[in-house]
């Protein structure tokens, strides 16, 4: 007994699908990540503009001193993405979004008391109006990709 067409289904199965669906997740990643991005953008509080300004994506690890969302382990393929706020001049972004406790100062102000601040949450809440679009857009584009190589 033969069956005709074995071949095919194999190099489908093992090479089309895999990689049509790679292309698309990948895709609705950035799309995602984008979306999430503008949403925290949007909740950000404004002073100058550096905090709003340091939001963004990135394929990989988030910089030094930056604030990420949780990330998923290191994956040797790429498709690790990380957004984040903060670093460089908005070093502040983890103050903002979790406030601060009261506390003594130090450095030129040693001994004055700080009252501590109000958490003004920009970034988790951004992530949580997106989160579920996110997945979704995943679980469609990879059914797409299925499909598409499926019919080739």
């Amino acid at each position: 007994m033969t069956i005709e067409g074995l071949e095919r289904l194999n190099r489908k199965l093992t090479k089309a699908i895999p990689a049509a669906a790679y292309r698309r997740v990948k895709e609705a990643l950035e799309a995602s990540a984008n979306e999430a991005v503008a949403a925290m953008k949007r909740l950000a509080p404004v002073d100058d503009g550096d905090l709003q300004m340091s939001i963004s994506w990135t394929w990989g690890d988030a910089p030094k001193g930056a604030l990420a969302i949780a990330t998923s382990k290191g994956s040797a393929d790429g498709m690790r993405i990380t957004i984040y706020a903060g670093g460089g001049d908005a070093f502040y972004a983890r103050f903002v979004e979790f406030g601060t406790a009261p506390h003594v100062n130090g450095g030129l102000y040693a001994g004055s008391k700080h009252p501590g601040t109000r958490a003004q949450p920009f970034f988790f809440p951004g992530w949580r109006v997106v989160r579920r679009k996110v997945k979704g857009r995943v679980t469609r584009n990879i059914k797409r990709a299925i499909k598409e190589a499926a019919s080739s």
